[in-house]
């Protein structure tokens, strides 16, 4: 009987979660959603609500939508949702660049004003984000379940944060890659792969 550190295949979809004060219609979103589209597999990128326990509750309602076991990939905040995810609901995934105790990140964000580029929505990051994410912070992960793709140039981040959180993960360290994780577009294969699917190399083009 497989442990549940040790993921199924294959996945009955895929559930991509972008960055904070991101959107669906991101460069990483899109490039996801084309990928699954070649393979004929159910996908899901909602638009996260800048509020973490909104955001979380919107992935969760997504889940449903992809099967009884979906793949959840995630992109830095959207990585640390996707984690949450994964132990809460005992599921596989991959993350990009994700943001470890995010809530220590976010304290340095309070009081300051974002607009969402792709939203256009205005937002103050307040007290109730940080202790929002510090309340979903799990302790410890069950690596096995996760495929990690770490930017070992991240500005943002620091790529041996999540390294050391997650150790014991498959991990692909991209020499020189910044948090944005552009060449994305080249590790589309494994992510996939990750959830049981075979995507062609080279199938999905890059993205500006």
């Amino acid at each position: 009987m497989l442990s549940p550190a040790c993921p199924r295949v294959p996945t009955t979809g895929v559930l991509y979660l972008h960055g904070f004060n991101s959107g669906s219609a991101s460069p990483k979103a899109a490039l996801m959603r084309e990928a699954c589209a070649d393979l004929g597999l159910p996908f899901a990128t909602p638009d996260l609500p800048h509020r973490p326990d909104q955001a979380l509750d919107a992935a969760t309602a997504r889940l449903a939508e992809l099967g009884e076991y979906p793949l959840v990939v995630g992109s830095s905040m959207g990585g640390f949702l996707a984690t949450v995810l994964a132990e809460r609901h005992d599921l596989p995934g991959a993350l990009v660049n994700p943001a470890v105790a995010p809530g220590r990140l976010v304290a340095d964000w309070v009081g300051e004003a974002f607009v969402n580029p792709y939203s256009g929505e205005r937002f103050l990051v307040e007290e109730a984000h940080r202790r929002a994410l510090a309340a979903m912070t799990p302790e410890r992960v069950s690596p096995g379940r996760y495929l990690l793709l770490l930017g070992t140039a991240d500005e943002t981040l620091e790529a041996g944060d999540a390294f050391a959180f997650y150790q014991g993960a498959r991990t692909v360290l991209h020499p020189g890659g910044d948090h944005g994780f552009a060449a994305l577009a080249d590790y589309l294969p494994a992510i996939l792969a990750q959830g049981g699917h075979a995507l062609a190399p080279g199938r999905v083009a890059a993205r500006d």
